[in-house]
């Protein structure tokens, strides 16, 4: 194997898939990344045996083969070059040697039989969608995954496939975070897919700033994101995700009307007089005023306030803050919509997008 490629070629690919390899790989293979060179393209794979990834670009071949290097060590090296372009020399399916400029080396490598075969795919169902109109649903919805791993389901995002729509939802039983949009394809039967959070964190990654069309394909048991420059293969997570619908408050005529960036300052503000073991906001609405205020022994207590379009019997309600900005920030427009009818019931946070966030409230001190 034999190519020359540009360095600046080579570094945006080892961009994307850098997060594919293991820190810890459970097999040693796991740790290199397969390089392939074929008919003028570079196509590099990584895999840590869930998520898969190929990532591609032209290069010069002059000697078509394959060859696995360790990635860390390769990856260090090539942000370390200087020079416009870079020569990857095959001599042996077990070594390598990099030349750039007046810099040269020699990588041991594995025989490329070692490396485990990315997964082929099969269409269960796909559709096409924009890069950007993608990477909103997943970073808007994704921030709500839950993190532990106690119930095991609501670590994974939920594609939910019905007639044309696709429908995004992550929760941690705590919040909810619910977005959909319109697709060319439909489907005849609803369908479920629970995406692993890496795998969607990785999506978003991968996902340029630049508008173009990818492929999302969906399987029994993996999903797919197909672009011009990249695959991506990922297991999807087992189990059954719970109907989350009945928890999502109904959004009334007379919604409160919260002026999104003045929430975000206060919060904020008060937030800085909560504490680990008592993180909540309390939340009091009377008449045209929010009050938001929060207590620590610790650190003392702190309330601020701002107008609102609210009339009736004073009501109070405690949320977590942190929980709270997490929305606003993924929230879009100047304001929000906020539904929420008594103290113990959840609070509904919409804008003029797909978007339904849902925040369950705290127990009133």
């Amino acid at each position: 194997m034999k190519f020359i490629i540009s360095r600046a070629e080579l570094v945006a690919l080892i961009g994307k898939i850098q997060n594919i390899v293991p820190a810890k790989p459970s097999i040693p293979i796991l740790a290199n990344v397969l390089i392939e060179a074929q008919d003028d393209e570079l196509v590099i794979s990584g895999t840590d045996l869930t998520v898969s990834m190929r990532v591609y670009a032209p290069a010069k071949v002059s000697e078509e083969g394959a060859i696995t290097l360790p990635a860390r060590k390769f990856f260090q090296l090539v942000r370390e070059l200087t020079a416009p372009q870079v020569e990857l020399h095959a001599i042996s399916p077990e070594v390598a040697y990099l030349n750039a400029g007046s810099s040269h080396f020699k990588i041991q490598g594995v025989h490329k039989n070692e490396f485990p075969p990315i997964p082929e795919l099969s269409y269960d169902d796909s559709f096409d969608l924009s890069s950007t109109v993608l990477k909103e649903m997943l970073s808007r919805t994704s921030f709500a995954v839950a993190r532990d791993e106690s119930r095991h389901v609501f670590t994974g995002m939920l594609l939910h496939r019905h007639l044309n729509q696709a429908i995004f939802i992550g929760t941690d039983g705590k919040r909810l975070a619910k977005l959909f949009t319109q697709v060319g394809h439909s489907v005849p039967e609803p369908k479920s897919y629970i995406l692993p959070l890496k795998a969607v964190e990785e999506v978003i990654r991968t996902l340029d700033a630049k508008e173009e069309s990818c492929k999302l394909i969906l399987m029994s048991d993996k999903i797919a994101l197909e672009t011009d420059s990249v695959t991506l293969i990922s297991k999807l997570l087992s189990g059954e995700y719970p109907d989350v619908s009945p928890i999502i408050p109904q959004k009334s005529e007379n919604s409160l009307v919260l002026h999104r960036e003045e929430l975000i300052s206060l919060l904020r503000q008060v937030s800085l007089f909560t504490t680990e073991d008592k993180n909540s906001v309390k939340f009091t609405f009377t008449d045209g005023t929010l009050h938001l205020s929060a207590s620590s022994g610790e650190i003392g207590e702190g309330t601020v306030s701002m107008p609102v379009n609210y009339a009736g019997a004073k009501m109070e309600i405690a949320f977590n803050p942190y929980y709270f900005l997490d929305i606003l920030r993924h929230s879009k427009d100047e304001t929000v919509s906020f539904d929420v009818s008594d103290s113990y019931n959840p609070g509904l946070i919409t804008d003029t997008t797909s978007a339904n966030y849902v925040l369950m409230p705290m127990r009133l001190e």
